[in-house]
Order: structure tokens, then C-alpha cells, then sequence
């Protein structure tokens, strides 16, 4: 199944793939309506929410509540190309998390899927056509 990238409209960009509607948008200051996160935004979004989902999973499985887990993604651009140089994930865990369990939760997190494609990224090609 193929992803399609639609454009509704000023600087709204939107995704549509396995039923789901993704929605993007630029902030006003940059020509856009700020309707929706940027397309960066859902990049880093992406990052946070798979180590979350391998977190939550880890703790799940060992009986450990989740309502006060939380992960909380930070970065640093570099200040000449504006490219991410460091993404930081930390990962807030519950009251009475066991000790033992905190090296191990980590190495959850690092199994998320988006991450290790970044590790290793795919080559991208790109084509066009008219009128299909």
C-alpha cells in the first residue's frame, strides 16, 4: 500500500496511509495557517512516541504501572546548517520503578524502530510522471 501525499491547500501538506489522515501545516510566520504540526515536528513525534511504545511495553509486561511514566524528547541544532546534531530522550519514570529495571528500560527505548533507521538510513529515489 502506498502512502499519498495530497496538498489542500496555502502550505498544508497532508499524508494518507493505512486509513489514516496525518495533517501538516507551517507556522503563520512562514507562510502557513498553523493548523497542524510541521512535517519536522511528526519526524521528532515519530522518534518519542516509538521509544515510548517500547518503554511502555517493557514496563507492562513486568506488571509496572504506566500512568506516571513519560518520555521527554529534547534536541540540539547544530547553529550554522540548523540540522539536529543530538536528540535526547529522557525517560521519567514512576514512583517505586524498580532499580534493578533502569538499564534495562533504557535499552528498551533503544530499540525503537525510527531510531535504529536512522542508525542505518534507506537510500531515497525519487522519479516523477504526468498526468497518472
Amino acid at each position: 500500500m502506498d502512502m499519498v501525499i495530497t496538498f489542500p491547500g496555502n502550505k498544508k501538506v497532508n499524508s494518507t496511509y493505512k486509513g489514516f489522515t496525518v495533517h501538516t501545516d507551517q507556522p503563520i510566520d512562514e507562510g502557513g495557517d498553523n493548523t497542524a504540526p510541521e512535517p519536522f515536528d511528526l519526524f521528532l513525534a515519530s522518534i518519542g512516541t516509538c521509544a515510548g511504545i517500547y518503554v511502555a511495553s517493557f514496563c507492562r509486561e513486568r506488571g509496572i504501572d504506566t500512568t506516571d511514566l513519560k518520555l521527554l524528547l529534547s534536541f540540539q541544532r547544530n547553529n550554522t546548517t540548523w540540522m539536529v546534531e543530538q536528540i535526547n530522550i529522557h525517560i521519567q519514570l514512576p514512583a517505586g520503578f524498580p532499580e534493578k529495571y533502569r538499564g534495562a528500560v533504557i535499552r528498551s527505548a533503544e530499540m525503537c524502530f525510527v531510531k535504529k533507521h536512522l542508525a542505518n538510513p534507506p537510500q531515497f529515489h525519487l522519479s516523477t510522471s504526468i498526468g497518472e
